[in-house]
C-alpha cells in the first residue's frame, strides 16, 4: 500500500534532511502550487480529498479554511497555526511525524497558508517535546537558507514567516482558542465561540488552527490530487490514517494504514495481540478521553462513524489496551488525575468536579469507597458531560469513567465489598 506520511521514513530512526526529503520528492507539491494553481484550486483540492482533521474531532479540513474571509478586502495579517501540543494520553502520532519528516509538516503549512492566504504561521509545539523542537529547528533554517520560507518563496508573489513557538506544554492547550491565547502570552484558557477562529482568532485576527497530521496530509493531496487520495481509504473513508496501539501488546507502536481499518488488524497484525498470559478485557479506541469498547467491538472500522455508533470516539486513532491484570478502577484513576491536574479551572464543573472525582476513585482504589460513591461518579458524569462546560475537557475526561462504570461496574463493587484493590 501507499504510505505518503511514512513511505520515506528513514530505517536508522532520523529525520531526514532538506536535500533527503527533496530527493524523495518533496517541495514538488508546493512548486505545482505556486506555479500552477490558485490559492482556491489548493483549497478545492484539498476539500474535494474530504481530508478530515486528525486531531480527534475529524472536522472536513477543506470546508475549515473556506470560513476564512478571503478577498481584496479580508483583514490581515492572516494567521496559521500547527497545533503540536500532543498531551492526549496514548497519543504519540504527531511526534513521530515531527521527528521523523519534519520538511513534510513544512511543506503542508506553506501549502495551507497559501491555500487560506495566511502572512505567518506558527508550529505551536509541546514544552516536553526536546527532540522535536532540536529537528524543528535544524528544519527550519534548511528551509529558510533554501528560499522555501520568507518573501517570494520560490520565485512567486507568495511569502510567508513561519516561527516555532514552544508552549508551556499544559493540556488545556490542545483546545485551538486555549491554545490561541497561550500564543498571545495570556493564560491558557478556552474562548466563547463564535466567533470563530477562522473569523477572530489570534489577536482578533483570521487564524486556522490545524493538527500536525492533518498538514502532513496536505502536500501528498496537491501532489498527486483529491482522486489518489481518496482511493487509498477502505470504502467510503479517505487517505491514511497513523494507528498507534499501547499497554500490555507484543509490539506497541504506531503505523500508518487506510483509513476504515479494521480494528482486528491494528490491534493482532500490527501490533501482534496481547502479550502470552495477558487477556484483552477492553481497549480506548482514540486515546484517554475516549469511552472504552470490548473484544466485541475488534472487527469494527476504525472510521468516525462506526466507533461514535459503538458509544466511543476515534479521536486520535491511538489505542490503550486494557488487559486482565490491570484494574479499571486503577486504570481510570490515573486518567482521572491526569485530567484534573490538568483543568484549567475556567469553569466550575470541570475546575471542582474532576477534583472530587478523582478523590472519589482514589477512596475506592484505596478500600476507603462507599457503595453511594458510585451514584455521585455517575452524577458527575452527567454534570460534566456535553455541553454541561466551557469546553470538552471535561466531558473527554468522562468518557472512560462513565464507560467503565458501565463495562466493569462488578471491578468497583468489588472494592467496596472487599475494600481492598483485588489487583494488588
Amino acid at each position: 500500500m501507499e504510505r505518503p506520511l511514512t513511505g520515506h521514513f528513514k530505517e536508522d530512526g532520523s529525520a531526514l534532511t532538506l536535500a533527503e526529503y527533496r530527493a524523495a520528492g518533496g517541495y514538488e507539491a508546493l512548486r505545482k502550487a505556486l506555479t500552477g494553481m490558485s490559492a482556491d484550486e489548493v483549497l478545492e483540492e484539498v476539500k474535494a480529498a474530504n481530508l478530515r482533521g486528525r486531531g480527534g474531532a475529524g472536522f472536513p479540513t477543506g470546508v475549515k479554511w473556506s470560513l476564512v474571509p478571503r478577498g481584496d478586502d479580508a483583514p490581515h495579517p492572516k494567521y496559521l497555526v500547527a497545533n503540536a501540543d500532543e498531551m492526549e494520553p496514548g497519543a504519540f502520532k504527531d511526534r513521530l511525524l515531527l521527528e521523523r519528516n519534519p520538511h513534510l509538516l513544512l511543506e503542508g503549512m506553506i501549502l495551507a497558508a497559501y491555500a487560506i492566504g495566511a502572512d505567518v504561521a506558527y508550529i505551536f509545539l509541546r514544552g516536553e517535546y526536546v527532540d522535536p523542537a532540536r529537528i524543528l529547528r535544524r528544519a527550519l533554517a534548511e528551509a529558510r537558507e533554501a528560499g522555501l520560507v520568507g518573501e517570494r518563496i520560490l520565485g512567486s508573489g507568495f511569502g510567508l514567516e513561519l516561527h516555532l513557538h514552544i508552549s508551556g506544554g499544559r493540556y488545556i492547550c490542545g483546545e485551538e482558542t486555549a491554545l490561541i491565547n497561550a500564543l498571545e502570552g495570556k493564560r491558557a484558557t478556552p474562548r466563547a465561540k463564535p466567533p470563530f477562529p477562522q473569523i477572530s482568532g489570534a489577536w482578533g485576527r483570521p487564524t486556522v488552527v490545524n493538527n500536525i497530521e492533518t498538514l502532513c496530509n496536505v502536500a501528498p493531496i496537491v501532489a498527486n490530487g483529491a482522486d489518489w487520495y481518496r482511493g487509498l481509504g477502505i470504502g467510503e473513508e479517505c487517505g491514511t490514517k497513523l494507528f498507534g496501539v499501547s499497554g500490555r501488546v507484543r509490539r506497541a507502536g504506531a503505523w500508518e494504514l487506510p483509513m476504515g481499518t479494521p480494528i482486528r488488524d491494528i490491534f493482532e497484525a500490527c501490533a501482534g495481540g496481547m502479550q502470552e498470559g495477558y487477556r484483552l478485557r477492553g481497549f480506548l479506541p482514540g486515546g484517554g478521553s475516549t469511552d472504552f469498547l470490548l473484544p466485541e467491538h475488534l472487527d469494527l472500522p476504525m472510521t468516525y462513524e462506526s466507533i461514535g455508533k459503538a458509544g466511543s470516539r476515534m479521536g486520535t486513532g491511538t489505542l490503550i489496551v486494557l488487559d486482565d491484570r490491570t484494574c479499571p478502577v486503577g486504570m481510570v484513576l490515573n486518567l482521572e488525575r491526569f485530567f484534573a491536574q490538568e483543568s484549567c479551572g475556567w469553569c466550575t464543573p470541570c475546575r471542582d468536579g474532576l477534583p472530587w472525582t478523582r478523590q472519589l476513585l482514589e477512596a475506592i482504589e484505596g478500600g476507603t469507597g462507599r457503595p453511594e460513591d458510585l451514584a455521585t461518579l455517575e452524577e458527575h458524569c452527567r454534570f460534566m458531560g456535553p455541553g454541561k462546560t466551557f469546553c470538552a475537557l471535561a466531558p473527554g475526561a468522562m468518557e472512560p469513567l462513565q464507560s467503565a462504570l458501565k463495562f466493569f461496574r462488578e471491578d468497583f463493587e468489588r472494592h467496596i465489598e472487599h475494600r481492598v484493590c483485588p489487583y494488588a
